[in-house]
């Protein structure tokens, strides 16, 4: 299964692209970042990120995707650009009919680290770990995307693992 995690945002939006085995093994298969230019009017910079989208989109035709839930806490301008992002994302991903799931912050730091309070640094050597990489996935919302993915395939995995506990 290939799964597409995404970590919304304006200026960068980070995408990841994780495959899992039969043997429940994973493996990076594309990662990277959607950026826009500073300065840019906001229609154009959201028209580039639903561009760049649907170029992955695309090119890997993932299984399902995977976007992180939008958190802020002071700052209402910059929450408010990033849902913009977040909003033309999720548009991407249901055009393309792709199952979408939502995960908080907290929900990947959880089930990539095992702690919800993980701080950033924790979470990108856990992704390295993972995915058997040699070095941290760069830029960082890369790797926050990667970390998405692999949320959604734990998250998958224990609702399969649950079923057969049911049954």
């Amino acid at each position: 299964m290939l799964v597409l995690g995404i970590d919304p945002g304006t200026a960068i939006t980070g995408y990841g692209l994780v495959r899992t085995a039969e043997d429940g093994s994973l493996t990076a298969v594309d990662y990277g970042a959607f950026v826009t230019k500073a300065g840019t009017p906001m229609p154009r910079r959201l028209a580039q990120l639903y561009g760049s989208l649907n170029e992955i989109l695309l090119l890997h035709r993932p299984d399902v995707s995977a976007v992180e839930k939008l958190f802020f806490s002071r700052n209402v301008k910059t929450g408010i650009s990033v849902g913009q992002a977040r909003g033309v994302v999720l548009l991407g991903l249901a055009q393309a009919q792709l199952e979408i799931a939502e995960y908080s912050p907290n929900e990947v730091k959880q089930a990539v680290s095992g702690y919800g309070n993980a701080d950033k640094k924790q979470v990108q050597e856990m992704v390295r770990v993972l995915l058997n990489l040699e070095e941290v996935p760069k830029p960082d919302d890369a790797a926050d995307a990667l970390a998405v993915a692999i949320c959604h395939l734990h998250s998958m995995r224990m609702k399969i693992l649950q079923q057969g506990e049911n049954e």
